[in-house]
């Protein structure tokens, strides 16, 4: 009993915390139910004078019904839609915005909304528009009309991450039911939609538009993704809700095939030869048009499941369902018999130019997906690819034989008719003709009628396998490559290897591994070879012979000072390119002099109520997940150049079980800070932690970050660990190096510009300076490289590394550094 009072009170006082943080949504939510039970909206009763039309306004004189409109739900799902809108985004929104500016944002957006979705119509029907003459005289209630455009107004408070979000998933489901639907309410939120954009630019004097700028990777994979799964959606609007007057429903017409209804509705005024070949056509259609005209809905979410981790297969799929899509739609409109020609022509006479939007919309997508395709570069082993393909050949020779069977046992016809009618049912059901003259009855004629749905599913579940299987980068490869790291010596950086992009040399007595990727021909090796020391001489020896037989320049990059014996041997050159501050965890103490800088922070921290929570990505509380999204989007958004990679990890590189994650969290529950640390493994014993992860939110206490990294060596001192690395900062060191054996231009030209030209947006030797707050020994790492001749691949090789998806001119000024 103690218990279940205890879990009632809880739920008690966060109901209660909820409705205190969110009077205006909770409000609205009952006033939508009360009110549309009260007038009998919800059982389809349209009280006059309280809905919205281009006739109550200009005819009836009734001002007050933009408002009115706003307020009551005309459907049992139109109220569960707008209540829970209003539960979840306009109560984040009015979280963000407080409830007078909330309240202010729905009536102004969605009076405005309704406004001006009335001239439009009202323009409209003058002009004889098939929505406008079919909605006019109906009177609209919508509330979503009003808590969208308060989203909207909202989103501009939000962060970098919800904000985007927000928006383009937000405004593409706008836009898709408005170009399939083509009702009067989807018109009215989409205007709705675009008035509170704008009065949230205007209430927040224009501060939120920086934060369009950048965004990370994961995130720019996710938009991409949920833009791919909302345009799928327009055959799947118009199929299921049968509201299909919007210029892009005769894409759906085009998949669908023949319509039935049209079809009925015109015999009735004059049968004809042509109504009864009409007719028994799509009587014989069935499941199988249903089925075919969801394939590009499903392929498109199946695509939209891989885009999101990165899967380059997702991204081909998604790229040839849009452009299919595109052809389809051109094709559908330019050959008048694949729909019945007075359709086509009356629909392209309300919708001028339709043909032409309805084809850009996937080639929009095929360009979007063309622009980020950089972010799409998981490829599917070998193994799995030919799965894929084995299963996808075997069931496409499959139904093909079963289906030429049953007609061929039933129907006596030529070989090559049947073939060529059986291979016309895999395509959309306007250009498959999926009529048949067969005899066929019960499941022979249902197979016959859904082959081509059927393959589509198949091939469906198989591209999901394929998305779900090892990448090229396999499990077992990484498996061996940590378990290498663990058992033998990486450095302190060794956990580096282990990233995605990366792939995995072993020598052949399995006592060594060394993490390299391979840019423009040349084989970047990432931080120290991993083996033991007695075998690094080897290991390296066999990398080198290992890269020649690809044709590869081979470099070390990021390599500590103890292999310079071995590369001397070798001939090679070196020159330093960073340097890492590393801190004896024996003398980690905030007492003294020395350690002021850091110890008054940490103090401070404790003072204002900071907690730390020492933890691992899948055991972070849903809550600080989310916090740890935004603040690493926020942070992005902040830069001026693109997110960079290779030696500095990200939000998926915090993914991985080994690496622990400090979070500062400020007395509100608000996420101040997080850390993240590799782990440091020697001879099979957790010796230490490397920082990779850092940031800061806006607005946290000054100081946060000494107090998390303090935090962190306090923690790891305390397990008995004996060294934190807090990494190093690319292109930056406390004093010019002193290589008898290093180049002295060139390279040292090129690795100058970028440190020049990166210092303002990602100030690598601000944080050389910072780290050293913390008593660091610095130690020295180095590009080793083979031949002077080849610095200026190597220089580009290391800079498309670090910015893969940098632009044209700024790789021209790498090029130019290097030519002075």
């Amino acid at each position: 009993m103690t218990l279940v009072r205890t879990t009632t009170t809880a739920v008690v006082s966060r109901v209660a915390e909820y409705l205190r943080r969110h009077p205006f949504a909770v409000g609205l939510a009952v006033l939508f139910i009360v009110a549309g039970l009260g007038f009998g909206t919800l059982w389809g009763q349209r009280p006059e004078g309280l809905g919205a039309s281009p006739l109550t306004l200009s005819r009836d004189r009734q001002w007050w019904t933009p408002l009115t409109a706003l307020l009551l739900p005309d459907s049992w799902t139109e109220l569960l839609i707008s209540v829970l809108l209003a539960l979840t985004l306009l109560a984040y929104a009015e979280r963000l915005m407080g409830a007078l500016r909330t309240v202010f944002s729905f009536v102004v957006s969605g009076v405005l909304g309704v406004l001006f979705g009335v001239g439009i119509q009202t323009l409209a029907w003058s002009w004889g528009q098939i929505w406008a003459r079919v909605d006019a005289r109906g009177q609209i209630f919508d509330p979503s009309i009003g808590v969208v455009g308060a989203v909207m107004a909202g989103s501009a408070y939000a962060p970098a991450l919800y904000r985007r979000r927000i928006r383009l998933i937000g405004f593409s489901l706008l836009l898709t039911f408005t170009l399939y639907g083509g009702d009067s309410d989807s018109v009215y939120r989409l205007i709705a939609a675009l008035v509170g954009l704008v009065l949230g630019v205007i209430l927040t004097n224009g501060r939120a538009k920086a934060a369009w700028h950048r965004s990370s990777y994961g995130e720019t994979r996710t938009l991409v993704a949920a833009m791919v799964a909302v345009t799928g959606l327009g055959p799947l609007i118009v199929l299921v809700t049968g509201v299909g007057t919007g210029p892009l429903a005769p894409v759906v017409a085009g998949l669908r095939g023949v319509d039935i209804s049209g079809i009925i509705a015109r015999c009735s005024k004059a049968a004809t030869a042509h109504c009864v070949t009409d007719l028994s056509a799509a009587l014989a259609t069935g499941t199988g048009v249903v089925l075919m005209s969801l394939v590009p809905l499903v392929l498109s979410l199946v695509a939209a499941w891989g885009l999101r981790s990165g899967r380059r297969a997702a991204w081909l799929l998604a790229m040839g369902v849009n452009a299919v899509m595109a052809a389809l739609t051109g094709i559908s409109v330019a050959v008048r018999e694949l729909n019945h020609p007075s359709d086509v022509a009356t629909i392209d006479r309300q919708f001028p130019g339709f043909s032409i939007l309805a084809i850009l919309i996937p080639v929009g997508m095929c360009m979007l997906l063309a622009i980020t395709h950089r972010r799409f570069a998981v490829r599917a082993s070998r193994r799995a690819v030919r799965r894929f393909v084995l299963i996808i050949a075997a069931a496409f020779i499959v139904l093909v034989a079963a289906d030429m069977a049953l007609v061929l046992n039933a129907t006596p016809a030529g070989f090559w008719g049947t073939f060529g009618d059986t291979l016309r049912r895999f395509l959309p059901t306007a250009i498959g003709h999926p009529g048949s003259r067969t005899t066929l009855v019960g499941l022979p004629r249902a197979l016959h009628r859904d082959v081509g749905g059927l393959y589509w599913m198949i091939f469906g579940a198989a591209m999901l396998g394929l998305l779900r299987g090892r990448s090229v980068e396999t499990a077992d490869e990484v498996d061996r490559f940590r378990a290498q790291l663990r058992a033998t010596d990486g450095g302190t950086l060794g956990f580096m290897g282990t990233w995605e992009g990366n792939e995995h040399w072993f020598t052949r007595d399995g006592r060594g591994a060394v993490a390299y990727r391979v840019v423009s021909g040349i084989a970047i090796a990432v931080g120290d070879p991993v083996c033991a020391p007695e075998d690094a001489g080897a290991t390296i020896r066999g990398f080198l012979d290992f890269c020649d037989t690809k044709a590869w320049t081979p470099v070390f990059y990021s390599t500590h000072e103890e292999f310079v014996p071995t590369f001397r041997s070798l001939g090679w050159r070196r020159i330093s390119v960073a340097e890492e501050t590393v801190v004896p965890l024996d003398r980690f103490e905030l007492t003294g002099k020395v350690w002021t800088k850091v110890r008054q922070p940490y103090n401070r921290g404790q003072r204002d109520g900071l907690t730390t929570l020492w933890t691992t990505w899948e055991k972070l509380p849903a809550g600080l997940l989310a916090q740890l999204d935004a603040l690493s989007e926020q942070w992005i958004a902040e830069k001026a150049l693109p997110e960079m990679r290779f030696t500095l990890g990200g939000l998926e590189e915090l993914k991985d079980p080994d690496v622990a994650i400090l979070l500062a969290v400020g007395p509100a529950g608000e996420l101040q800070a997080v850390t993240s640390w590799m782990p440091v493994w020697r001879d099979g014993v957790l010796i230490g932690r490397t920082l990779d992860f850092m940031r800061r939110a806006d607005g946290a206490m000054p100081g946060v970050m000494e107090f998390a990294i303090a935090s962190a060596a306090l923690h790891m001192k305390d397990q008995g660990l004996q060294v934190m690395s807090l990494s190093g900062a690319p292109l930056a060191q406390t004093a010019d190096s002193n290589d008898d054996d290093a180049e002295p231009d060139s390279i040292k030209l090129l690795l100058g510009w970028l440190s020049r030209v990166l210092e303002p947006a990602y100030g690598f030797a601000s944080l050389l300076r910072y780290k050293g707050k913390f008593n660091p020994d610095y130690r020295p790492m180095y590009l080793f490289y083979r031949d002077t001749g080849q610095l200026p691949s190597v220089g580009l090789a290391i800079g498309r590394a670090y910015l893969p998806n940098a632009s044209p001119s700024e790789y021209m000024a790498l090029v130019r550094s290097l030519a002075g």
